[in-house]
């Protein structure tokens, strides 16, 4: 049976990949921090693994990888969804803010990459996708942190794969535009009204278009996709 690690795993995006993994026939490890009701039900819900984890903290993401291995085996696919956001001007910014948010999405991304990989790299194969943000391409107004997080986590992505594709290991990718998560339902509806004009589209995404996507970088029909920004945006970004 193929394994997967999804890290935050109990709300929006990462919630959906539990879900459409499950359903697909895989062992699921998912990581949360706050969450704790909503891990448990999904857990319940998906036949899944729920592993209280702090992306911020390298000994509780060792441990949850830990847990994982012991648990599923091996992981097959690493998914690294977990993050924060917040709006602030940058003259505004706290560093506690900055380095929450750079901690979450990037630094994160690497230790669990890092705990993840030996077993990869010994075997030969193993599927990482990284969920970005279409703000990580282009900017956001208000969010200078959160961009910065995104866009590391694309230079991180690239440089990987080039590091890893000769263990047999790719790399990739999913930049969203505006979904309906809770992340984005914090917008008013003029903010909404505004962005789903952008969209050439015309509308929001959701959460389960994007774990159809990632999906699709872990199977055989991408065994030959690495180092590469899957934009699922509706057209915002072109």
């Amino acid at each position: 049976m193929k394994t997967v690690l999804i890290t935050g795993g109990s709300r929006g995006i990462g919630r959906e990949c539990v879900k459409l993994f499950a359903e697909r026939g895989y062992a699921v490890a998912f990581t949360y921090k706050n969450s704790e009701d909503k891990a448990v039900a999904l857990a319940k819900e998906a036949g899944a693994l729920a592993l209280r984890a702090d992306s911020l903290s390298e000994e509780e993401i060792r441990s949850a990888v830990r847990t994982a291995l012991t648990e599923l085996g091996h992981i097959d696919v690493l998914v690294n969804s977990a993050a924060v956001a917040g709006f602030s001007l940058l003259t505004d910014l706290s560093l506690e803010q900055w380095n929450s948010t750079i901690g979450v999405s990037l630094t994160g991304s690497f230790l669990y990459c890092r705990e993840v990989l030996p077993g990869m790299i010994s075997r030969g194969c193993g599927r990482i996708v990284n969920i970005s943000s279409m703000w990580g391409e282009v900017g956001a107004s208000c969010e200078v942190h959160y961009s910065a997080a995104k866009a590391g986590l694309i230079g991180f992505t690239k440089a990987l794969a080039k590091e890893v594709g000769p263990s047999g290991i790719t790399v990739n990718a999913i930049a969203p535009g505006v979904i309906d998560t809770e992340m984005n339902r914090a917008l008013t509806e003029e903010d909404k009204a505004a962005l789903i004009e952008e969209t050439p589209l015309g509308r929001i995404g959701t959460p389960r278009e994007i774990a159809e996507n990632v999906y699709y970088l872990t199977t055989d029909a991408a065994s030959f996709i690495t180092g590469q920004v899957l934009g699922v945006n509706g057209g915002f970004v072109i």
